[in-house]
């Protein structure tokens, strides 16, 4: 993968929007205002024995205001339509014709959501030997509303904004878990710090309340059960806790922010990516350490915000990373938000840039000491996000001059 850093004479690109929908709550002072709290929302009866932080209730009109187009949406594009329309809200550019006609996309997405009562009917049927040869196709073709093949592509959340909000630039969708997060960020940086684009509209949306992706992670034995830990105190009790969460960030190259005299709360300097081979112990770690190397350096006061997702043996390797950088106060986003798979980089990078807007770093979360008090305002923040089991990215965050 190749990788994108501010360069003399590329254009400095800053965050101007930021649009979150979370377990926590809606809009940015509901979020900031439950971190400086420490309060964390799990559900865990409701999926049991797997935890799960579900998104708190929004109004879905406020942003979606069809019905239809409702309708016709699976939880995880309502999620991400809604928090797409926050986003253009804090830039200042909702219903701007001018602006969205030209704005560009590039999201980060899975794939859609199962008819949970088909599959259980299929099944059953099977368990009572209904297994004659073309049962399954019949089966299928003739329960499965023809919508939902449709409403399970992953790019159709990008295509639900286009249509809801009135973008009209290009657009890109990245599929393949936490470093498909990483990736929209990268692609969306890269194109405005070259010149190729002005402004972009950059982000994912995650539903964690499927029980059809449980029994998925519950194969690989990702889930976290029976009761809640933080993140770094889950090394004998290993596993992620599924989220729901939208986040978006509109992305905007300095001059064109400043014509339209546009705030920023951050820039965005940097984002970089890979993919270890994970086939030896260290392998990620080692990864971690080149991508690391590869941020610019700069004098300031700086703070590192992971996605690391309690799955072991990876969050293990991110921490052995960590204690290598131990001058720089931790936050763990998935003790608050619980993982939201794609959505999780992009989370991070939203978080970032509300810090560094607020003067301040979210108190720590964490019973092990991992985390620790940060005095002070942050003038920058990495951002690191590693897969459960495949993919690593990391971004740098600063202060704008």
């Amino acid at each position: 993968m190749t990788d994108t850093a501010s360069k003399p004479g590329q254009t400095e690109v800053w965050i101007t929007g930021i649009g979150l929908a979370t377990s926590l709550g809606e809009g940015l002072d509901a979020n900031w205002a439950a971190l400086s709290e420490k309060r964390v929302n799990v559900d865990e009866k409701g999926f049991a024995p797997y935890i799960v932080h579900p998104l708190l209730p929004v109004t879905f009109d406020s942003q979606i205001p069809k019905k239809g187009d409702q309708r016709q949406m699976e939880a995880w594009q309502r999620i991400g339509t809604y928090a797409a329309g926050l986003a253009l809200d804090s830039a200042g550019i909702k219903g701007n014709k001018d602006i969205l006609s030209k704005i560009d996309m590039v999201v980060a997405a899975g794939g859609g959501e199962r008819d949970l009562n088909v599959d259980t009917g299929v099944l059953t049927a099977e368990a009572k030997g209904a297994n004659a040869p073309g049962f399954l196709n019949e089966r299928l073709m003739s329960d499965l509303r023809p919508t939902l093949f449709l409403a399970q592509l992953s790019n159709l959340l990008a295509g639900n904004i286009a249509i809801v909000h009135g973008l009209g630039g290009t657009s890109r969708t990245f599929m393949g878990e936490e470093v498909a997060g990483a990736d929209a960020a990268r692609i969306a940086l890269a194109r405005i710090a070259s010149g190729e684009s002005d402004i972009a509209l950059v982000g994912g949306s995650h539903n964690g309340e499927r029980k059809d992706l449980m029994v998925l992670y519950e194969f690989g034995d990702f889930n976290l059960k029976d009761k809640f830990a933080p993140v770094w105190a889950r090394k004998d009790h290993s596993g992620f806790a599924l989220g729901s969460a939208g986040a978006f960030l509109v992305l905007e190259s300095k001059a064109h922010a400043q014509a339209r005299g546009a705030k920023p709360f951050a820039k965005l300097s940097s984002v970089v990516a890979d993919l270890a081979r994970r086939k030896q112990p260290g392998d990620m770690a080692a990864t971690l350490e080149k991508l690391w190397a590869k941020l610019p350096r700069r004098e300031g006061k700086g703070a590192i915000i992971t996605g690391a997702t309690g799955a072991e043996p990876a969050t293990s390797e991110e921490r052995g990373f960590l204690k290598s950088h131990a001058d720089f106060p931790v936050r763990a986003t998935g003790t608050m938000f619980g993982h939201t798979m794609e959505t999780q980089f992009p989370l991070g990078v939203a978080l970032a840039a509300l810090a560094i807007s607020r003067g301040a770093l979210f108190p720590p979360n964490d019973s092990t000491g991992t985390e620790i008090e940060m005095q002070g305002a942050p003038t920058q923040i990495v951002v690191v996000g590693a897969g459960h089991w495949r993919g690593e990215g990391m971004a740098l965050v600063e202060a704008v001059s």
